[in-house]
């Protein structure tokens, strides 16, 4: 009627180890792991949290760096890193600006690198703007250089050629 279970067995003894050695052995840390995957379930991905939002009526002076995104319809003086950047019509930025995606509809004096950079129609650019892709629209004005690099992000990447080292100056 009731069945021995096998989680209070002593262990086993040696004759049970030499007859079933590949049996008793492979199944007992199969038992012991099996439930300790389930212990440490990965748990939901945190939820994104909403832009930082720096409204028209604040004027930052100094730099800004943030692994999420930034939403700016003040005045920045400064450099400003973040994920995704959106510049307001009504935001001015004086400094670089470095983004995995920057979608400028104010204005800005200094440098853009972005993954993708998107100038609409009311963007404003004076500076250069480096990036793996563009989208500009018809009415954005830009004054300045724009380069496509495979990684924009990193200043050092195919912008500027390697120096070689001079042998006899060394």
């Amino acid at each position: 009627m009731f069945s021995k279970s096998k989680i209070n067995d002593p262990a086993p003894s040696k004759d049970a180890d030499a007859s079933g050695a590949s049996t008793s052995s492979a199944s007992a840390p199969a038992a012991t792991a099996q439930p300790r995957p389930s212990e440490f379930k990965a748990s939901a991905p945190k939820p994104k949290p909403p832009a930082s939002v720096l409204s028209a009526d604040l004027h930052v002076t100094g730099n800004m760096k943030t692994t999420g995104d930034i939403n700016v319809e003040g005045t920045v003086e400064g450099d400003i890193r973040a994920h995704l950047l959106t510049i307001g019509e009504s935001a001015t930025i004086k400094g670089e600006v470095v983004a995995d995606d920057v979608v400028i509809n104010g204005r800005i004096v200094g440098r853009v690198r972005g993954l993708k950079v998107r100038l609409t129609s009311t963007a404003r650019v004076e500076g250069d703007i480096i990036h793996k892709t563009i989208a500009i629209e018809s009415g954005a004005h830009f004054e300045g250089s724009v380069q496509r690099q495979d990684d924009p992000l990193n200043p050092g990447s195919k912008s500027s050629p390697v120096p070689k080292g001079n042998p006899a100056s060394s």
